[in-house]
């Protein structure tokens, strides 16, 4: 099997061994490694034994891998997203980071994971992505986001105005600093700290989350996925952000965007020991209150 490797290069060295298991334990079932560039070069001295490919373009990506394993927290899961586009190439992260929705393997089930992929073991968690068009490509051809699409103003600058349509139809008008637009995945990342609603993954929906509105019943709102929304966007000042998760832009002038569901999904590798409900019981503690102990 062919197993690609993404991650960021790592300030805390305290990481180094949990890497070093994750090549023992893929050269012990016989895997053929390819490292992504950064992660390939920062490793140079830092782990033993093993033996590795620097993985190639788009192309190769496309026609010989099998799994993308990812190392870090959710942010490394999401900037690898660009790599495999809409290639179906099933991903699994280990989490190096903090919460961990999405690369949800812990450091000291490695072993265990590894094994469960090189034996096939393992569901695949269809997740649906969105998709950003305007007249300027200013994304490119990664224009398309796992978690969510943010309008935000500037730190320094006036709140922005943003006239939202729905299938053509006007929505509403957004006062404050912003709003997201989340798909379920993303439901639990910056939307659910603006107070939206967590989103099943199989209930085929997206959320409008507004940021700081300046009108306090404006409330956050479920759409269906096959929803076509249009935004245009004011700024008294010079300038806004627009991001498609981790990827921003600033934007100088008035601009329209149109923003729907993408072709393509992620393949997200769900383990047999794991759930979309035990996640969140685990990542959000529910139930972990001291007056119950």
């Amino acid at each position: 099997m062919r197993i690609a490797i993404y991650g960021r290069p790592f300030n805390d060295l305290a990481v180094i061994p949990y890497i070093q298991q994750v090549f023992d334990s893929l050269a012990q079932h016989k895997a053929e490694i390819y490292v992504h560039q950064q992660l390939y070069d920062y490793l140079d001295g830092k782990i033993v034994n093993a033996k590795y490919h620097v993985l190639k373009d788009h192309g190769f990506i496309r026609k010989a891998i099998d799994v993308f394993l990812t190392l870090g927290g959710d942010g490394t899961l999401l900037d690898m997203v660009t790599l495999i586009h809409d290639t179906g190439i099933p991903v699994i992260g280990i989490n190096f980071g903090r919460l961990g929705f999405l690369a949800s393997v812990n450091k000291s089930d490695i072993a265990a994971a590894i094994y469960a992929v090189m034996h096939k073991e393992f569901t695949l968690d269809k997740r649906e992505l969105l998709q950003i068009d305007s007249d300027e490509k200013i994304f490119g051809n990664d224009n398309f986001a796992l978690n969510d699409v943010t309008f935000h103003k500037r730190d320094d600058a006036a709140m922005i105005t943003i006239h939202a349509s729905l299938n053509g139809e006007f929505l509403n008008s957004y006062w404050g600093d912003g709003i997201i637009i989340s798909t379920s995945t993303g439901s639990t990342a910056y939307s659910l700290s603006c107070g939206g609603p967590i989103i099943f993954p199989a209930s085929n929906s997206i959320a409008i989350t507004p940021i700081s509105p300046h009108n306090l019943n404006v409330r956050p709102i479920v759409l269906p996925d096959s929803s076509t929304l249009t935004f245009e966007v004011e700024c008294r000042s010079a300038n806004f952000l627009v991001s498609c998760d981790s990827r921003t832009a600033i934007i100088e002038k008035t601009m329209k965007f149109h923003i729907r569901k993408a072709d393509f999904s992620l393949n997200l590798i769900r383990l047999s020991n794991e759930s979309y409900l035990s996640t969140l019981r685990n990542k959000l503690l529910w139930g972990l209150d001291t007056r119950n102990y």
